[in-house]
């Protein structure tokens, strides 16, 4: 691998020197998040394979190129799992663009998100340097985390060349229940369980119904489910698989899609267009082909943001605009790790 290592190293350099730009691909799953791709591919699927497994560690480290589904694979095989329950959005799902992306799945609220689970990364710079962040334990950070800061950084910052992760047992039971209710009462209740000790894992309103996952020891998972009622789903994998991979039909509207992070006690807004809402209140997903400033006021004043998930066109920007403070602090991330602009300009937001 070496020899694949050297060979992106030496790309970078060159794009440094004669001033042209570089767009990372992996698995390609995910190029449609984020803002326009530019410039010429570095393929990173090549620099694969996983380094270091320790069951018994819970953390297992592994190249960018590494197809998640293998990863997982890997870790299932010894009752294992990414807790964050990562989407692939298509087979080719690498590990490097799990990370870059930093996108979670329905057990984000209950489990952590991606950042939450980086020990360490060893990274490809805008000048062709091989840097080193973190470790393979939990204690290991001293000074400013930047293991985690590459997490959702969408390749801007360089080349996530390996990275090791804390994974966890996989539950030993999980049932699916469904309740019927409206959405205000429907938030009202996943705001009221956060508070109790039940193994609620995932949650998801739509059209009416609330689902809602339990994981956990057998005991535990019984006595949450005599305690919340409802009707309990045959398919509950199937489902919840179809939330994470948007395989659901929701997740195929005509219309813009949106993704609206909020408090989880935010109430309901009111926004045309069908909604469908995760994590106990606070991932509120919206079809909608209303006009984009509408959209990120209305989650702004509840208190939050508002991205542009998947559209043809995205010219009001994947991301909301940031704060002037924010956008120094970008800025100087960026010249620190790619001076020349090497990465993915603009991917993350069109100053950068």
């Amino acid at each position: 691998m070496q020899a694949v290592l050297d060979a992106m190293a030496e790309r970078v350099r060159e794009a440094a020197g004669r001033a042209y730009h570089l767009r990372l691909c992996g698995g390609g799953s995910k190029d449609f998040y984020g803002n326009s791709l530019v410039g010429e591919p570095l393929d990173t699927g090549d620099y694969s394979g996983i380094l270091n497994y320790e069951p018994s560690e819970l953390v297992v480290t592994a190249r960018c190129g590494t197809p998640l589904a293998e990863l997982e694979r890997s870790l299932a095989e010894n009752g294992q799992m990414l807790p964050f329950e990562p989407p692939h959005f298509g087979p080719g799902a690498t590990l490097g663009g799990c990370v870059a992306a930093g996108l979670s799945g329905p057990r984000r609220a209950s489990a952590g998100a991606v950042r939450d689970f980086v020990l360490g990364a060893r990274l490809l710079d805008g000048r062709g340097r091989v840097l080193a962040f973190g470790g393979e334990v939990m204690k290991n950070v001293a000074g400013y985390d930047v293991s985690r800061l590459l997490a959702g950084s969408l390749g801007t910052l360089g080349v996530i060349l390996e990275v090791s992760l804390k994974v966890l047992p996989r539950p030993a039971i999980e049932a699916t229940l469904r309740l019927e209710a409206p959405q205000d009462k429907a938030l009202e209740w996943m705001n009221q369980w956060a508070g109790k000790p039940l193994p609620i894992s995932a949650t998801c309103y739509l059209n009416g119904e609330l689902s809602v996952r339990l994981s956990g020891a057998a005991a535990a998972v019984r006595a949450a489910r005599e305690t919340l009622g409802g009707e309990e789903v045959r398919d509950g994998g199937q489902f919840w698989a179809g939330v994470r991979e948007h395989a659901h039909p929701y997740f195929a509207p005509e219309s813009p899609l949106w993704r609206l992070s909020l408090p989880s006690s935010a109430p309901p807004l009111s926004l045309p267009g069908e909604q469908l809402i995760e994590w106990g209140g606070a991932l509120r997903w919206l079809a909608s082909a209303a006009e984009p400033r509408t959209i990120r006021e209305a989650a702004q004043r509840a208190g939050g943001h508002a991205t542009l998930f998947r559209a043809r066109d995205k010219s009001a920007g994947a991301f909301a605009p940031l704060a002037p403070a924010q956008l120094k602090l970008h800025r100087e991330l960026k010249v620190a790790f790619d001076p020349a602009r090497v990465f993915n300009p603009g991917r993350l937001y069109p100053e950068l």
